[in-house]
């Protein structure tokens, strides 16, 4: 059977945790920060996880898993 491949989309935006989560990053996190609060903007700027939900997706697009 031949290697599956990974989608590098994917990739870009998904890194791969030593407990085996997706850490991900959040949106609307680009421009118009001047109609943000401080508080949203620095929320914005932590790391956010892949819902359990999601997770099996995730996987099947990142057969490999990611580079951490």
């Amino acid at each position: 059977m031949p290697k599956m491949k990974t989608h590098k989309g994917t990739a870009k935006r998904f890194r791969s945790t030593g407990k085996g989560k997706f850490k991900r990053a959040h949106a609307c996190n680009n421009h118009y920060f001047e109609r943000k609060s401080p508080a949203r903007r620095r929320r914005l700027d932590q790391p956010a996880y892949v819902h359990k939900s999601d997770k099996k997706r995730v996987e099947r697009l990142l057969p490999y898993g990611s580079k951490a």
